[in-house]
């Protein structure tokens, strides 16, 4: 009894440094510099807390007073829209007269919320309709200001001096039977700028393989593309003539929804035969660089 007294207070004792060591920290993400005229509105980071909620963390400087706050994303994206809506939007976590400060706010369960900083000088002017005028371009006043120079710091909430953590993950993986037709797999779409992705093909036959939109992708399964030869010159991520290889490609966010294409070289004789695909991208899954998607 007294061995497993001891073993459970070692036990616990293991697992008290373990939760000390995992400390976190708000840690500085990406910022921007923004210049608002009178009145004007800045639309901010869109945070999507998760099913307990969250907290966000943002340090601001303004040459001259503003009001910084949060709006549900999809009320705010209809103001974007009709800025007559304003006044049905219900702000949150409101912040007055802010020329240096940190702005924190405790946001609701699976509810998208969008920063928003507005420059408070033409205080004359009643508040909505100034959004109005502002953004739809037909206010006199902000021509005869000079601009209010803003930094916006964003943080993260990460542990401290931990690197990030990444994970392959599977896409694909086929056995098919060879034919003509090009071989589509859609469905992928890089989470950041800089993430890699491995490709394997193993054939009988060469094979061409690349990474194409969606687009392109679908005329070359429908033959409406032109030839193959001249849509793959200008892919980034491709291999031609390939019976057996394993390659990797960097690929980014801004390259938007990509699709895998697999297909036998022009003018092989297709056999009665199978190839394999395997396709996998290297993404992050704790501890993101600061401009990975949050």
């Amino acid at each position: 009894m007294k061995l497993l007294k001891i073993a459970t207070f070692v036990l616990l004792c293991g697992a008290a440094a373990s939760a000390q060591a995992q400390q976190y920290e708000w840690q500085p993400a990406n910022d921007e510099s923004v210049q608002l005229d009178p009145a004007e509105y800045h639309t901010g980071r869109v945070y999507r807390p998760g099913p307990d909620g969250g907290n966000l963390h943002v340090d601001i400087v303004a040459q001259q007073p503003i009001t910084v706050e949060m709006a549900r994303t999809e009320d705010w994206n209809v103001v974007l829209q009709h800025p007559r809506n304003t006044p049905n939007v219900q702000f949150r976590c409101v912040q007055e007269h802010v020329t240096r400060a940190t702005f924190e706010c405790h946001l609701a369960p699976n509810a998208p919320m969008t920063l928003i900083l507005r420059d408070e000088r033409n205080a004359e002017h009643a508040v909505f309709s100034g959004v109005a005028a502002v953004l739809s371009g037909h206010d006199p006043v902000r021509r005869l200001a000079s601009p209010n120079a803003i930094h916006i710091q964003y943080y993260r909430w990460a542990l401290l001096d931990t690197p990030p953590s990444y994970q392959w993950f599977r896409q694909v993986k086929e056995k098919y039977k060879l034919t003509p037709i090009v071989k589509v797999y859609g469905g992928y779409a890089p989470s950041g700028d800089g993430e890699q992705v491995s490709i394997k093909i193993k054939s009988p036959v060469p094979m061409a393989v690349a990474l194409l939109p969606p687009q392109t992708a679908d005329q070359l399964y429908s033959q409406q593309a032109q030839s193959i030869d001249a849509v793959l010159a200008g892919a980034p991520c491709k291999q031609r003539g390939v019976q057996e290889l394993t390659f990797q490609c960097t690929v980014n966010g801004t390259d938007g929804p990509l699709s895998l294409v697999v297909t036998p070289e022009p003018g092989i004789k297709v056999p009665n035969k199978k190839a394999e695909v395997e396709f996998y991208a290297y993404k992050c899954v704790a501890n993101c660089p600061a401009d990975a998607p949050q």
